[in-house]
């Protein structure tokens, strides 16, 4: 729109910007080409939580898999780290979580390399778990416990064996039935079937 009368709309507003300092202009386009990025962001935003979703399903199937998977046999809830800790959680609710403890702190122990460190963690693991009327005695019987008390004047990463697989079956033979009988254990099931459903339907 062009103007030479005086008092024009246009004219005047021609004027303004012309007396407007550059700095001013040069921020106005700055302010422009900002507000165009931000515009944008939503949609860049949405493709990532579009991709989040996906991985989040995939990750509950697995979970879901994990879960039914614990029942087929005490090695696959042992294979299983959220299969441990739920079984731990459990071991807890009837105070014989020592067993489970020492099974662990046994298998930590076969990775150990130093000969120094050896020693000094079976005996660490002796007293805590093994020994007549320790802190966190363990149901064996003493003929293992007197084997396990000699293994350890020759420490090896086997040392621990009979006393670990008396302790494993003790477990898989009395507490894991029960675990897989218990109202928490039953939920999770129930919640991993219904997304095994759910996943179907939708298919």
């Amino acid at each position: 729109m062009s103007c030479w009368m005086p008092g024009c709309p246009a004219l005047s507003m021609c004027r303004g910007l012309a007396t407007l300092p550059i700095t001013c202009l040069e921020r106005a386009k700055d302010l422009k080409s900002r507000l165009g990025i931000l515009l944008h962001k939503p949609e860049l935003g949405h493709r990532t939580g579009t991709s989040s979703k996906l991985q989040l399903g995939s990750r509950r199937r697995d979970s879901s898999r994990e879960v039914l998977e614990w029942r087929e046999s005490f090695d696959q809830l042992l294979k299983s780290k959220s299969g441990v800790t739920a079984f731990h959680t459990f071991l807890k609710t009837e105070f014989s979580e020592e067993n489970l403890d020492f099974w662990l702190a046994c298998e930590d122990f076969k990775k150990t390399r130093s000969k120094t460190k050896l020693a000094s963690k079976a005996n660490r693991i002796f007293e805590e778990f093994v020994q007549n009327e320790a802190p966190r005695e363990v149901n064996i019987d003493h003929e293992t416990r007197e084997i396990t008390r000699k293994n350890l004047s020759g420490a090896t990463s086997t040392c621990f064996n009979e006393a670990q697989a008396k302790t494993r079956t003790l477990m898989e033979k009395d507490s894991y039935p029960r675990f897989l009988k218990s109202a928490s254990y039953q939920d999770m099931t129930k919640q991993a079937t219904s997304r095994g459903i759910s996943k179907r339907s939708h298919t």
